[in-house]
């Protein structure tokens, strides 16, 4: 009999990560922090929400016969609509109920790749099912497969990418990322990738000898910036490209104010806003603009941006009385 692939675990191991990039969750992320990178656990959601889509949508012209084809749909909607429900019934979820539907999608996974096995997308649906549950041995070695069976699929570069950065692999990783990109270089998800292995891995690039940090700083910059242009309406990745000015060892602090300035207009009132002058007040005092700094922060009046304003205030010097 097979082992189940889906071990019981504790709530923190089975619980979905949340699927829903909203509004709120931009407030949630301008909230935590304002010198930091998105987190990672952010990245891995894009990514799978970016894998599920195309693999929904795209045509999938290399199975066998109509018929694998329309049962990979099905799989890929189940389980989607299954990791949405979890989602939806948050701390009240059966996490029971979860990993026995789950374990009844990759049974069928089984028969569909037993009965197709140079169907490729059978393979890259199903490795993402078991990366997303921490079976990565497994999810990796299906990637593997499909990547083998196809070598044209940027969803598997990505993803073999990821596995290799979180191994500790960053340069072989980076190899996938831009693999990634030139099979499709109007994907965001894959320019953002790049980028956050770029800042994440300084150190290990560096040691080879063959970077600069001139060179890192540019090419991480590049790839933000580039992510943000392909998804000129998505938050996320202009936020981040913003980020990426905290990152450079050669400040370009006008560069940054620019930008700072200009994404504020394009964000509701409220804490949308104050998060974005928050920065501003930030490259203010790291030109030494301590009045504008002021002035700026003085703008600053949400509760929730208390403590951020705080730490900034205590960065200024203390005013001169006025004579």
């Amino acid at each position: 009999m097979r082992s189940s692939r889906f071990r019981r675990k504790s709530r923190e191991g089975t619980q979905p990560p949340r699927m829903r990039a909203s509004r709120s969750l931009f407030t949630a992320a301008l909230r935590s922090t304002i010198v930091v990178a998105l987190p990672m656990k952010l990245v891995r959601l894009l990514s799978l929400l970016s894998c599920l889509f195309a693999l929904a949508s795209a045509p999938l012209v290399h199975a066998d016969d109509a018929a694998a084809e329309s049962k990979l749909k099905e799989l890929v909607g189940r389980q989607k609509a299954i990791l949405a429900e979890a989602e939806k019934a948050g701390d009240k979820v059966d996490e029971e109920n979860v990993r026995v539907q789950l374990q009844q999608v990759c049974n069928e996974y089984d028969i569909l790749i037993r009965n197709n096995p140079r169907f490729a997308p059978a393979y890259v649906a199903y490795g993402l099912l078991l990366g997303k549950v921490d079976n990565r041995k497994e999810s990796v070695s299906l990637l593997l497969k499909a990547n083998a069976l196809d070598k044209n699929l940027p969803v598997v570069k990505n993803q073999l990418g990821n596995y290799l950065a979180e191994e500790g692999q960053p340069i072989e990783a980076m190899n996938y990322y831009l693999s990634a990109i030139q099979l499709e270089p109007k994907e965001p998800l894959y320019h953002f990738q790049l980028g956050t292995l770029l800042t994440e891995a300084r150190d290990d690039f560096l040691k080879t000898g063959q970077w600069t940090r001139a060179q890192l700083d540019k090419t991480m910059q590049d790839a933000f910036l580039q992510a943000m242009q392909c998804a000129p309406n998505d938050w996320r990745y202009a936020y981040r490209y913003g980020l990426s000015f905290y990152d450079l060892e050669i400040a370009e602090w006008e560069a940054a104010l620019q930008f700072w300035q200009d994404f504020e207009k394009k964000l509701k009132p409220g804490v949308e806003q104050q998060t974005c002058r928050l920065h501003q007040a930030k490259v203010l005092i790291a030109q030494k603009h301590f009045d504008e700094a002021r002035i700026m922060l003085a703008t600053v009046s949400e509760p929730a941006l208390a403590k951020e304003k705080e730490k900034l205030v205590a960065e200024l010097p203390v005013a001169e009385p006025a004579k």
